[in-house]
């Protein structure tokens, strides 16, 4: 009889789909050790595999990333293969929390916009079009280039910036483009996107901070032109 697999458990056993559906931080122990060894015994599921695993640990998973790979083997259903994968998630474990929490970049005000999107584009020949998407504090979630386009302008698609903005779960956002020409000067196109995007953002109820257009030394802000 073959190893139990993730498609054999009861539905209540399948801890992918729970994790999918309820978040990880919904999973015991267990549950998230038996996603990564991925199948159990004969007689056990891999959730029930890591329940006597854990139990033999005192339950506690500084315990359990002591063990060596010849104590994981002494339960039946567990090889050199799951011995190794569940030792490297501990090991990843141990070095995440001896790391600090990454440093987001502060984007509540042009000049900070400018300063960060400057390297990027400083030496550009061609429109690029990005989207910086902050958390209510103006801490930077995400930037990302939206069109690469001509030396005059570049096409801009609203429906994806929106669904960017949605899918990060952002609740403040800049755009920004780049002048090749030098000029900051925004043009009646720029003008004109610029009302789209805010008109946009007020209907799915996210902060448009600004639109900051680049040029190598100087910027033009909507938001300190007072424009918006």
């Amino acid at each position: 009889m073959s190893n139990l697999t993730i498609t054999d458990w009861a539905e209540e056993d399948r801890p992918r789909e729970r994790l999918e559906r309820l978040g990880a931080e919904a999973l015991s122990n267990a549950e998230l050790l038996a996603i990564l060894i991925g199948s159990g015994t004969p007689k056990m599921s891999a959730v029930e595999l890591m329940k006597v695993v854990l139990a033999a640990c005192h339950n506690n998973l500084n315990t359990l990333g002591k063990m060596s790979i010849k104590d994981l083997e002494n339960f039946k259903g567990i090889g050199p293969a799951k011995a190794i994968t569940i030792l490297a998630a501990c090991e990843l474990g141990k070095r995440r929390a001896r790391e600090k929490a990454e440093i987001r970049e502060d984007l509540g005000s042009a000049t900070a916009v400018y300063n960060y999107m400057h390297p990027r584009m400083q030496d550009l020949d061609v429109e690029e079009f990005h989207i910086l998407l902050m958390n209510q504090n103006f801490k930077l979630i995400k930037e990302e280039c939206i069109s690469h386009g001509g030396i005059t302008e570049t096409a801009v698609d609203i429906r994806i910036i929106m669904k960017e903005a949605i899918l990060n779960n952002a609740t403040v956002m800049a755009v920004c483009h780049n002048h090749p020409s030098g000029n900051t000067r925004p043009s009646r196109e720029d003008d004109r996107l610029t009302d789209r995007i805010r008109k946009a953002c007020e209907i799915m109820r996210v902060y448009f901070l600004d639109h900051v257009i680049v040029t190598d030394g100087a910027y033009y802000s909507y938001r300190e032109q007072g424009r918006l």
